[in-house]
C-alpha cells in the first residue's frame, strides 16, 4: 500500500511539472480530506445559521425551503462544471489557472483577483459572523472594543494553526466532517424528541419584514442559501497537497455539494417547523436560530446545542483560511501579486505559504472594519467568489464555440457537460445581479470601485509585468 502511494504521489508530482510547477506543498491529503475541506468551508452549520434570520425576514419559511432548493438546484450546475475542471488541471491556482489555460493571461488575472477578495471576504464573513454567534448566545457584550478583539483573536487562532500546524488542520479538515454531520443529527434527534410545533404546510407560508414587494423581498433572501453554499473551490486550491487530485478533487467538491444540499434542507426544515411564534422569532434577526434553539429546547440545552454549532463555525474558516492562502500562494507565485516574493514564500520548516495566511488574516480584519452591514461582506463574498466560478467555464465555453484545444480530465462530462456549463454560468450572472440590490448596494458599491481598481492596475501595471502561470495551452 506504503509503495502504491509512493508511486501515485511520484505520478503526481510528475503531473504538477508538466503544468509547470515543482512540487513543494506536502502532499498528505487523501480523497477524504479534499472532501471534507470544500465542505467544512461550505459549512451549512455556518451560512444557514448566521444568516438564518436574514432569510427569514426575507421571504419567511418558503424562502428557507423553496429558495435553498431553488439556490441548491442552480449551483449544482455550478458545482460539476468546476469538478470537470479541477480534472483537468490539478493546481494550487485552480480557477485562476483554468482562466489562464483556457482563456488568456489577462482572463486569469481578472479571476485571480475577484477569487482572492471572495477568499479573505469569506474568511470575514465566517470568522466575524462567528464572533456574533458567541456574543449572542453567551450574552457577552456586543458593543465597544470587544467584538472587534473577539474577532481578531478568531482570526489569529486560524493563520496560527495554518502556520504551525498543517497536519493538525488536514486531520482537523477531515475531523470537521464528521463533526459537522454528528452536530445536524444531534440537531434533527432533540428537534424532533421535542416535537414539530408547526404542521408541514407552514414551510409553504410567505411572510416579510422588509417593505418590499413579496417577489423582490424572496430574490434578495437568496442571499442565506447562496452564501452557505459557497467556497467548494477549496477541493481544487489543495490539489497540490492531495494524492490522486485528477480524481479525488473533482469528487471532492461535488459530495460536498450534493451532501450540504441535502443535510442543509432537512436542518433548516426541521428547525422552521419548530418555530413555535413566527413573528416572535422574526423579530430576534441575526438570532433567530438560536432563539429558535432556546424556546424549544430550553436556555440551558439550546445554549450547549448553539456552542457545538460555534465548534462548526470555527473548523469553517480553519478550512477557509487553508483553502484562501493556496490560492493567494499560486497568484503570487506567478507574479500576480505586488510584492509576489514576500507572498509566495514557503515556510521551509512547516512547508505552508506562511506569509500568504498572515496576510489574509490581516486584510480579513481591514474588510470587516471598513463596510459596516454584515451582511454586505457576506453579499460581496458572494459575489467575488461566483465572478471567479463564472470566468474559468465561461473561457471553456467560448474556447469550444473556437475549435479551441481542451483537456478533459479523467473525471468529466462527456456530452452533458457544455449544456451544463450554459446552465452554471447563467445562474451567476443572475445572483451577481441580485446581490447588489438593497440592502445590500454598499457590496455593490465595493465590488464596482474593485472592478474600476482593477482595470486600472491591469491596464497601466500587470499587463507589462504580469507573465501568467508557467504553462499555457496553445501558447496563450
Amino acid at each position: 500500500m506504503e509503495q502504491n502511494q509512493t508511486k501515485q504521489d511520484k505520478n503526481d508530482s510528475s503531473d504538477l511539472e508538466h503544468l509547470g510547477y515543482a512540487q513543494e506543498l506536502l502532499r498528505d491529503m487523501g480523497g477524504f480530506s479534499s472532501f471534507a475541506v470544500s465542505f467544512s468551508v461550505i459549512s451549512i452549520l455556518t451560512g444557514a445559521t448566521q444568516l438564518y434570520g436574514y432569510g427569514l425576514n426575507h421571504g419567511g419559511p418558503l424562502q428557507i425551503t423553496a429558495g435553498w432548493l431553488l439556490v441548491s438546484f442552480f449551483t449544482f450546475f455550478v458545482a460539476l462544471s468546476m469538478a470537470e475542471l479541477a480534472s483537468s488541471y490539478p493546481t494550487s491556482g485552480a480557477l485562476y489557472h483554468w482562466s489562464s489555460f483556457l482563456g488568456s493571461k489577462r482572463l486569469g488575472w481578472f479571476t485571480a483577483c475577484f477569487n482572492t477578495i471572495g477568499q479573505f471576504a469569506i474568511l470575514a464573513g465566517i470568522d466575524y459572523g462567528l464572533a456574533q454567534f458567541l456574543i449572542g448566545i453567551l450574552a457577552w457584550p456586543s458593543t465597544g472594543i470587544f467584538p472587534i478583539l473577539l474577532y481578531a483573536f478568531l482570526l489569529l487562532s486560524h493563520a496560527g494553526l495554518n502556520h504551525i500546524g498543517i497536519k493538525i488542520v488536514a486531520w482537523l479538515n477531515s475531523f470537521s466532517a464528521w463533526y459537522h454531520i454528528g452536530v445536524v443529527f444531534l440537531l434533527l434527534i432533540v428537534l424532533f424528541l421535542k416535537g414539530v410545533a408547526q404542521p408541514v404546510s407552514f414551510l409553504t407560508t410567505f411572510k416579510s419584514s422588509d417593505g418590499f414587494a413579496p417577489p423582490y423581498s424572496f430574490l434578495i433572501g437568496l442571499l442565506l442559501a447562496q452564501w452557505t453554499l459557497a467556497g467548494y473551490d477549496a477541493s481544487a486550491h489543495v490539489t497540490e497537497e492531495t494524492h490522486n487530485p485528477r480524481k479525488n478533487a473533482p469528487w471532492g467538491i461535488v459530495l460536498a455539494v450534493l451532501i450540504s444540499i441535502i443535510f442543509g434542507f432537512i436542518m433548516l426544515a426541521a428547525v422552521t417547523l419548530s418555530i413555535p411564534d413566527l413573528s416572535q422569532v422574526m423579530a430576534m434577526g441575526d438570532d433567530a436560530f438560536t432563539g429558535i434553539l432556546k424556546l424549544r429546547l430550553g436556555v440551558g440545552f439550546g445554549t450547549a446545542v448553539a456552542g457545538l454549532i460555534a465548534g462548526a463555525m470555527w473548523l469553517c474558516g480553519l478550512g477557509a483560511m487553508t483553502s484562501a492562502s493556496r490560492m493567494v500562494y499560486a497568484f503570487a507565485r506567478d507574479g500576480g501579486l505586488p510584492y509576489s516574493k514576500f507572498w509566495a514564500h514557503v515556510s521551509l520548516r512547516h512547508r505552508v505559504p506562511a506569509n500568504a495566511i498572515w496576510g489574509l488574516a490581516s486584510l480579513a480584519m481591514v474588510l470587516t472594519l471598513s463596510v459596516n452591514l454584515y451582511t454586505a461582506v457576506v453579499s460581496m463574498a458572494t459575489i467575488s467568489l461566483y465572478i471567479s466560478y463564472g470566468l474559468p467555464i465561461f473561457a471553456r465555453l467560448r474556447g469550444r464555440l473556437q475549435n479551441k484545444k481542451d483537456e478533459p480530465g479523467p473525471w468529466n462530462l462527456g456530452r452533458l457537460s457544455t449544456p451544463i456549463a450554459y446552465v452554471g454560468l447563467i445562474w451567476i450572472c443572475f445572483i451577481i445581479v441580485v446581490f447588489v440590490l438593497p440592502p445590500n448596494e454598499q457590496a455593490g458599491k465595493v465590488m464596482g470601485i474593485c472592478f474600476i481598481l482593477l482595470c486600472l492596475i491591469w491596464f497601466f501595471v500587470a499587463r507589462h509585468r504580469f507573465k501568467g502561470p508557467k504553462f499555457h495551452i496553445d501558447d496563450k
